[in-house]
């Protein structure tokens, strides 16, 4: 790139840094709106989730009191046939009538009629007659015997409006009789909606239908009998179906209103429930408000940092000759260094790698130069430094070191330790990564020999006593925790010091590590852990373990370490290397006053009664504690 170019280049920047700012300012602003209307839009969602629920409860009690109703009507039909219209059956019918209604308070009225309208039981002394009425014509011309809702009349007993259901009645030869007619009050309807407090300017509405209004909360006395047939409920063709939300400017009283509605699929009914949209709305309304002048705020804070920005740009433009400068001394010190000095691109190509890489992984620098830089990584440390070098490559972060293995051309593996840090144009943006590496290996291979010879014991291989003794307590703390049990074996090798007197000591250590192999043997879950306890004492761990599988694995010790048939002369009784083995199992949780120390004294003593009985034996603590109590007669 020549000068003139660069210095072009240069002089645009802040311009570049301006638009960025407008774009992201823009940018906030306009997301915020989005989350602002999808907000908007969820508090609609959830009041038409919330008006389906009313519309469908709702529903289902107009169809119940319907049910109630007519399971009365059905029973005096059957009697009317059964017995006539007789003075008598007349009589007591009115009796069970009135009684049903006194009882059933959603019931406003039972009556019957003759064939001509007539009625044969009401309250009260009324003179007309119902032969004109919708549901009575209704009755006398069809001969379905189903029942039969009609459209919300004014009672002829108190004017109240009221909903009728009714059924028809047949004479002995089968025609028209009469018919039976059960009514429920609008009143009733309207005072049981009241409690469902849905919204201040909230409104339940059953209509009938034809579009006639049957009960309405509120002011269903000013509402109810109004006709709404002409409105989209009931004219439009996408609203004729059984349900669904609803949006529209309310007839009765202006207000703009979310609702849901549920057609009956039993009776000719509608139940429409409502809640005015502004109510709805209004904690939305000014949460969103306060919100959107806090991103207004904000978005004036940023493009204020934007302008300071674009000075420091400016400022910037000066300093990057100076870059220029650094690179050629960066340079100078790279070849000198003893530590491999390396450049990585932003594609994670090396371009350049300093003349130590010959002694550090094996290859001549114009060997790497141009290959991916983390090709050498072992795989399993691959990721970790991959997501180093992406975060610099971001930007996120400006140095970093790690460690991890690598390829040498000659040896298998070495471990190297890079320092890392990030490389810049002289317009700031990332360019790269410098990498200072070094060979680790043999400060990797005495830290790790230094953690083995700290847990585990160099005789035997097993786990030493100090690994044992921090096992030991975090078992306890998870058993505790989890409420499992914990079971712990003490083993001792029977006659030890005689074996060592007449074999010597390198063959007492050769029987050592013989009973140790025999007890790792055991340790087939990652949770168990094998330890040498201290001389020819060992112990074995064993998480989530009864005292029944303790004594399992315990007697499977015991026999594969005499079955090794390693002679034993001094052991008189067997004549091979035997052991004595106490067992101890307990559920932390229910040793509330005891610690880890109680689990290691009931397995010694355990152990201790093993050897008391004539060694080369297994002894829970359990059957050693009855075993003292009955030596002490108890």
């Amino acid at each position: 790139m020549s000068a003139v170019t660069q210095r072009a280049g240069w002089s645009r920047l802040p311009l570049r840094a301006a638009a960025f700012v407008v774009l992201t300012c823009a940018t906030i602003l306009g997301v915020s709106a989005w989350r602002e209307w999808a907000a908007r839009d969820a508090v609609l969602r959830g009041a038409e989730t919330e008006m389906a629920n009313v519309a469908r409860s709702l529903t289902q009690h107009a169809e119940d009191s319907l049910d109630l109703l007519d399971s009365g009507v059905v029973g005096v039909v059957s009697r009317l046939e059964m017995d006539g219209t007789g003075p008598a059956t007349i009589a007591k019918l009115r009796i069970l009538l009135e009684t049903r209604k006194k009882a059933i308070e959603r019931i406003h009225s039972l009556a019957i009629t003759d064939d001509q309208g007539n009625w044969l039981t009401l309250p009260g002394t009324i003179d007309s007659t119902l032969s004109d009425d919708a549901f009575f014509r209704y009755h006398q011309l069809s001969p379905k015997r189903e029942p039969h809702v009609g459209r919300p009349v004014k009672s002829l007993v108190d004017g109240e409006w009221v909903v009728t259901l009714s059924r028809r009645f047949n004479k002995p030869d089968g025609s028209f009789g009469g018919v039976v007619l059960a009514t429920i009050s609008s009143n009733y309807l309207s005072h049981f909606y009241e409690q469902f407090e849905i919204g201040r300017n909230s409104s339940v509405a059953l209509t009938h239908g034809d579009g006639l209004i049957v009960a309405r909360n509120p002011s269903n006395d000013k509402f109810v009998g109004r006709s709404v047939a002409d409105k989209p409920l009931f004219r439009d063709a996408s609203l004729q179906r059984p349900g669904g939300a609803y949006y529209f400017t309310s007839p009765l009283d202006g207000a703009e209103r979310v609702s849901f509605f549920k057609r009956s699929s039993r009776y000719p009914l509608v139940l429409l429930a409502t809640v005015d949209k502004d109510e709805l709305l209004a904690p939305w309304r000014a949460a969103a408000i306060s919100r959107m002048l806090f991103v207004l705020a904000l978005v004036m804070l940023i493009a204020i940092i934007g302008a300071v920005l674009v000075r420091h740009l400016q400022r910037g433009q000066r300093m990057a000759a100076a870059l220029v400068e650094k690179e050629a001394h960066f340079r100078l010190l790279a070849e000198g260094s003893s530590d491999m000095v390396t450049r990585i691109g932003l594609d994670e190509r090396l371009r350049y790698v300093s003349p130590s890489s010959v002694r550090v992984v094996g290859w001549r620098a114009n060997q790497l130069i141009g290959t991916p830089a983390l090709a050498g990584i072992h795989a399993d440390d691959r990721p970790q430094v991959q997501a180093i070098v992406d975060a610099m490559k971001r930007g996120e972060s400006e140095e970093a070191r790690i460690t991890y293995r690598n390829v040498h051309r000659e040896k298998s593996e070495i471990w190297l330790e890079s320092t890392l840090r990030v490389t810049r144009k002289v317009n700031g943006d990332v360019d790269g990564v410098v990498a200072i590496s070094r060979d680790i290996t043999e400060q990797k291979e005495l830290e790790t020999r230094l953690e083995m010879l700290a847990i585990e014991d160099s005789l035997t291989g097993l786990a030493n006593r100090r690994r044992f003794d921090e096992r030991l307590s975090e078992e306890w703390t998870r058993a505790y925790r989890d409420r499992s049990s914990l079971a712990l074996l003490m083993i001792d090798v029977d006659h030890f010091k005689a074996y060592n007197d007449e074999y010597g000591h390198p063959a007492g250590d050769a029987c050592l590590r013989l009973v140790a192999q025999v007890i790792a043997a055991e340790t087939q879950r990652s949770g168990d852990l094998a330890a040498r306890y201290g001389g020819e004492e060992f112990a074995m761990l064993l998480p989530n373990t009864d005292a029944a599988g303790c004594a399992r694995i315990g007697d499977r010790i015991r026999r594969a370490i005499r079955e090794a048939g390693l002679v034993h002369t001094s052991n008189r009784a067997y004549g091979c290397i035997t052991a004595s083995l106490g067992g101890a199992a307990c559920r932390p949780v229910l040793e509330r006053t005891a610690g880890v120390a109680s689990l290691v004294e009931a397995a010694d003593q355990a152990l201790y009664a093993a050897k008391q009985a004539g060694r080369n034996r297994l002894m829970m603590s359990g059957e050693a504690a009855s075993l003292m109590l009955k030596a002490s007669g108890q």
